[in-house]
C-alpha cells in the first residue's frame, strides 16, 4: 500500500502533537489523502469524515481536542469534496484528473480504504469511525455492512441522500457497536427513521435546545452553542 508522510509540528491547546499527512489507495487504484493528528502512545483512533462539498480541513480545529481527550485522528479527504478552512480536497482533485465518479456513494470505498488504512498502520485497541453530512451517512452504512470493524460511531447530520428511502437505514439495522447521532435541530426529522432502524442497547442522540448547525462543524468554537454538542459527545467517547 502506497503512503507519504509529511510531518509538522504543531503545538494546540497547550498539547503537542504530530500532525503529517499521508497517502493511500482506494479499491479503484485512486491516491486518497488524509492528515494524521497523533496522539502519542495512544491506541485509541477516530477515522473523520468531512460533509460535501468540502476537505479533511473541517477537522483542523477539531482534531486536536480529540488529540487532548487521548485519541489520535485520521481525518480523510474522500472523492466527493471541494475546500473548507484553505484546505484544498487532494483526492477530489485527483478523481476529476482521472475522469472517476466523485457522486456521494462513489466515496463509500474511500470509507473503506481508510479503515483499512487505520486498522493497517496503526493497530487500534478501539477504532471510531465518524461522519459530517453524507459521509455521515455512510459511516452508518458502513458499520451496518462491517458490524466487527469498529468499535463505536458518530454520525452528525445523517439522512437517506443516496436517492432511496432506505439505503443508508437497510444497512443501519445491522450496526452492533455504540452508535451516536445529531445534527441541527430542525433536522431531526431527516435520520429519525435511520436511528430507529439501529438496534436499541447502544444507541444515542443528541438535539440541541438551540438551532444547532450542520455536520462537525457544530463543534466550531465559531458557534455559541458548541459547548452542549462537545458535551454530548465526550459522554459518548467515555461510555464506549
Amino acid at each position: 500500500m502506497k503512503f507519504l508522510l509529511t510531518l509538522s509540528l504543531c503545538l494546540t491547546i497547550g498539547t503537542a502533537h504530530a500532525q503529517k499527512t499521508v497517502e493511500f489507495n482506494a479499491a479503484d487504484g485512486l491516491t486518497i489523502t488524509a492528515d494524521v493528528y497523533e496522539q502519542s502512545g495512544s491506541k485509541k483512533v477516530i477515522v473523520l469524515f468531512h460533509q460535501a462539498g468540502w476537505s479533511r480541513g473541517e477537522y483542523k480545529e477539531i482534531a486536536p481536542k480529540l488529540n487532548a481527550l487521548g485519541y489520535t485522528c485520521l481525518a480523510v479527504d474522500q472523492r466527493s469534496g471541494g475546500g473548507v478552512n484553505d484546505v484544498k480536497n487532494e483526492t477530489n482533485a485527483r478523481a476529476k484528473k482521472a475522469g472517476k465518479k466523485t457522486t456521494y456513494v462513489d466515496a463509500f470505498q474511500d470509507i473503506e480504504a481508510a479503515v483499512a488504512y487505520a486498522k493497517t498502520q496503526y493497530k487500534p485497541d478501539q477504532l471510531i469511525i465518524w461522519g459530517s453530512s453524507y459521509s455521515s451517512a455512510l459511516v452508518l452504512k458502513y458499520a451496518g455492512d462491517y458490524p466487527d470493524n469498529m468499535d463505536a460511531v458518530l454520525s452528525f447530520s445523517p439522512g437517506e441522500y443516496f436517492g432511496s428511502k432506505s439505503f443508508i437505514s437497510s444497512s443501519a439495522k445491522n450496526i452492533k457497536v455504540p452508535s451516536f447521532i445529531t445534527s441541527a435541530k430542525n433536522e431531526k426529522g431527516s435520520w429519525w427513521g435511520i436511528h430507529q432502524s439501529i438496534p436499541d442497547g447502544k444507541k444515542k442522540f443528541f438535539l440541541p435546545d438551540t438551532k444547532g448547525n450542520h455536520g462537525s462543524r457544530a463543534l466550531w468554537a465559531k458557534f455559541d452553542d458548541n459547548g452542549s454538542y462537545w458535551a454530548q459527545v465526550k459522554n459518548f467517547l467515555k461510555s464506549i
